[in-house]
């Protein structure tokens, strides 16, 4: 039998979602449950994968079993694909296996023709019905198979709608829609050159290679390398029988969720329009009416649509996202899926499902994004600020959460302006698609048009981003916006309050979020299912303290260097820079010995003797010195030194390749003094800490960064332990420490089981390993990255997601070379990837003992860890 890329509803189940893709495997449940879902099949994601490796084309083979399974819709239906008398209309859906709301396309009302048209608007009775369906098609049509662009279509509805004097597109009539029909088919011809199709399988296989196309184009592409979605995993094609909801007052068309996507709080909540199809709900083209409204305009509807939220979410054990329509006063199911939440909804329904009995606390954990806990730790707007702000304007509270910046009304700009750092707010007519990076940049989004369901919301609700939609109130001019009587320029700055729907003419401060309760709950479970430890990046008593707030086991990596570059510190390090003798550099060394402790003092306090690891002196001394002429004079002045002395260090120290060059535990080769000094920083004060709670165990652990030879470890480590021992033997105490090393250099991987005789624990700075092993600079990258994501080369950042191909096979070697010297070494990462969850799941495989992050990472790195653990048992 040849493999099969077709199956109808009936033949699937769940449980064929990568074959089927997340909207057809759901089909067909919803099929076999014997819910009212119209009649259709599925091409599989295998068929998309199959059409970009024959050089984007359909197989014949795929294309005889398309048409053999249109053949049997035909006979389930009892309609006929371009038949005037008795027409089969189809949607064209994509569905990939992971959920990628507005990232493909569709394509509504495929097989209508000239023909269709006049025979069906007589067999109706309802010409303006068909009239509607018939230009929303060629529209369609145009824009995703033949990528003409929506824009010209609009403006000729909007020129129409201004001839006739109306504002509402329901206000156009029959003679109206036929007459935009005809002009929509002239603009077809115009930019392509040839006539609108009117073979309905020509219009079929255009609209399935669409679908095929739309899982690489730019939006979907960013999407999936914002939410780790595998390139090769392709879309599946959902070709099902139309069901109309804009054919008349009796039909409508709506998304509703089971639960509050906002808040978790149980219950039907969603949006429907009556006479509309779909897309006018999530598009925002037309503001829609609550489902409970739905209740008095159709009780029989309703309860029957809440009979089936009830039972899908009993199937399915999470809150569902639902679109239906209602043709004629008969309802029909055309999608369910796991609906995209907040954060703080996340956390609330996952422990109320628990508490109904529905899942355990084990489903609960894993049912959390952690990369959604980020939105929960971000600042709110300051109570006291906030009281004494008067909005501007109220729209819809889509995304919940604070957001201050400066207004800009492109997508493009919002994404330029927010990669240089600065707090932009996206304010737009409404969103689409194509605006997903910018959206990803803006601190806030602001639209006049959509509802709680439209783009805007849902993609801001899945981001974290605080939205405010439907503000119809809101006119637009040339780069602003008028609204509350004041008109807003791009730039001036405006707030939103994404909870209560609040616009602000103004900045409001922010301050710290609030956690607790049901995310207290949820992390609770995550602490007792998680087998790896989370410790911190902090290099401040403050970030420290900071960190443990947010569950913190330690701290895994504290840069020293960072605590040189204060005020007061700076002129001590300078002079040591400068020094000729070693003498000399140690009287510098001697002023920077008392505020290192001091800090490392106030570290170890913040920890609460949980264990700590201080790495010595790692950058290139030449970043502690200025290199404007201005500087350097001033400098020389202060240091009493000439000018040239000042410049022939600083021309001493130039290097071309500074990240590898006389960094590391190369200062210490060359200066062991520097290493000496921070040796008595650390264990001094972990004395006088320990002295003070005697009921800690403080256990420093000092780190030598980018050893690549175990000669130099030991040269280094000897400092190190010479120092620590004449200490820790003169005050008198028993203090253990522990003496390890960065793996950073492949060559240290590669040697680890060497370096594990000096070493008592390896740490694996993944930034600085990333970047060697790859041979380009993570400062750089971003200048030719975007070139490599458009062309499949790289699918995702490796400074971000940690690339498990290569440099996780250097890991991982690293750890069987070290544990087969020393089987009881302590293993940790410290780098960027410790608060990544797919390199977290990564680590817990190779058998690491802990990740470390920046402090507000820790709760995901807790989260990430809980999943990682329960996935590997």
């Amino acid at each position: 039998m040849s493999h099969k890329y077709v199956y109808e509803f009936s033949e699937g189940d769940g449980s064929m979602r990568n074959l089927l893709g997340g909207k057809g495997a759901n089909l067909a449940e919803m099929t076999g449950l014997g819910m009212p879902v119209p009649e259709g099949f599925c091409i599989t994601t295998e068929a998309c994968t199959r059409y970009y490796a024959d050089g984007e084309q359909i197989g014949d083979d795929i294309r005889d079993e398309i048409i053999t399974y249109i053949g049997k819709l035909e006979e389930m239906t009892g309609k006929k694909f371009g038949d005037p008398e008795n027409p089969l209309l189809v949607s064209v859906r994509s569905g990939s296996r992971a959920s990628m709301p507005g990232m493909m396309d569709t394509i509504l009302n495929l097989g209508m023709n000239e023909a269709v048209v006049e025979a069906f608007a007589q067999k109706t009775g309802n010409p303006r019905f068909v009239y509607d369906s018939y230009r929303r098609f060629i529209q369609m049509y145009s824009d995703v198979v033949m990528e003409v662009g929506k824009a010209y279509f609009e403006e000729l509805i909007d020129e129409m709608k201004e001839r006739k004097g109306v504002k509402n597109d329901l206000e156009l009539d029959a003679d109206d829609l036929k007459q935009l029909a005809g002009e929509f088919k002239e603009e077809y011809k115009s930019k392509i050159g040839a006539d609108f199709p009117s073979d309905p399988i020509e219009q079929l296989f255009g609209a399935i290679k669409a679908v095929f196309r739309s899982w690489d184009n730019p939006r979907a592409v960013y999407y999936r390398r914002l939410n780790d979605i595998p390139s090769d995993w392709g879309t599946a094609v959902n070709v099902q029988s139309m069901v109309f909801g804009n054919l008349g007052d009796t039909s409508g068309t709506g998304v509703a969720f089971s639960r509050n996507p906002a808040t978790g709080d149980r219950g039907l909540y969603g949006e429907f329009l009556m006479n509309a199809q779909g897309e006018d709900v999530v598009a925002g083209i037309r503001t829609p009416l609550t489902i409970d409204q739905l209740k008095a305009q159709n009780p029989a509807v309703y309860d029957e649509f809440q009979a089936i939220v009830d039972k899908l979410e009993d199937h399915y054990r999470d809150m569902q996202d639902m679109e239906f329509t209602i043709e004629e006063g008969k309802l029909y199911m055309l999608q369910t899926r796991n609906g995209k939440r907040t954060a703080a909804a996340a956390f609330k329904i996952a422990c109320d499902l628990v508490d109904e009995g529905q899942i355990s606390p084990e489903q609960a954990v894993k049912m959390i994004d952690p990369k959604q806990i980020d939105a929960l730790l971000h600042p709110q707007f300051d109570p006291d600020e906030l009281a004494a702000a008067v909005p501007i304007g109220k729209g819809l509270p889509a995304s919940p959460g604070a957001a201050s910046g400066k207004v800009v009304f492109t997508a493009e700009h919002a994404a330029e302006q927010g990669k240089l750092g600065e707090d932009v707010v996206l304010v737009r007519l409404e969103t689409t698609p194509e605006d997903i990076e910018g959206m990803h940049y803006a601190k806030g989004i602001l639209t006049a048009r959509g509802g709680m369901t439209s783009h805007a919301a849902v993609v801001a609700r899945g981001m974290g981003t605080c939205c405010v939609s439907g503000l119809g109130e809101i006119t637009f001019g040339p780069k602003s916006f008028s609204l509350g009587g004041e008109t807003y320029h791009e730039g001036d700055w405006i707030s939103l309050d994404g909870s209560t729907g609040n616009v602000y003419g103004e900045a409001i401060k922010t301050v710290p979020a609030e956690i607790g309760g049901y995310f207290g709950r949820i992390m609770e479970w995550a602490d007792e299912f998680r087998t790896m430890k989370v410790r911190t990046n902090a290099d401040t008593p403050h970030d420290a303290a900071q960190a443990r707030e947010f569950g913190a086991e330690g701290i895994g990596l504290c840069r020293t260097e960072h605590m040189f570059f204060e005020p007061d510190r700076i002129a001590a390090i300078r002079e040591m820079i400068v020094s000729k003798t070693v003498e000399q550099r140690e009287a510098a060394l001697a002023k920077l010995l008392p505020m290192q402790r001091g800090d490392f003092e106030g570290i170890y306090e913040a920890m609460e003797g949980f264990p700590v690891t201080i790495r010595l002196l790692d950058p290139p001394l030449h970043e502690f010195l200025p290199h404007d002429e201005e500087d350097i004079v001033a400098l020389a002045g202060e240091m009493s030194i000439s000018v040239d002395e000042l410049h022939a260090v600083i021309d001493s120290l130039h290097e071309f390749n500074p990240m590898m060059g006389h960094r590391g535990c190369r200062l210490d080769v060359t200066f062991p003094e520097i290493g000496a000094m921070q040796t008595r920083a650390i264990i001094e004060a972990a004395i006088n800490v320990q002295a003070k709670h005697p009921e800690w165990d403080l256990v420093p652990e000092i780190m030598i960064p980018l050893v690549g030879e175990v000669k130099e470890l030991a040269y280094v480590k000897k400092i190190v332990v010479d120092t620590a021992d004449a200490i820790i033997a003169e005050s008198g105490v028993d203090l253990k420490y522990l003496v390890g090393t960065m793996i950073e250099i492949p060559r240290a991987a590669l040697t680890a089981d060497e370096i594990a005789k000096d070493a008592e624990f390896f740490s694996f700075g993944t930034n600085d390993l990333t970047q060697m092993t790859f041979g380009f600079s993570r400062d750089d990258a971003g200048k030719f990255l975007d070139a490599y994501y458009e062309k499949k080369i790289y699918e995702n950042d490796p400074f971000a997601r940690l690339d498990q191909t290569g440099v996780g096979k250097l890991v991982e070697l690293a750890v069987d070379l070290g544990k087969q010297t020393r089987p009881d070494i302590k293993l940790g990462i410290c780098g960027e990837h410790g608060g990544d969850p797919s390199s977290i799941e990564f680590c817990q495989k190779v058998g690491l003992n802990y990740v470390s992050c920046s402090p507000f990472r820790v709760p995901i790195a807790r989260l990430a860890a809980a999943q990682s653990a329960l996935n590997n048992k």
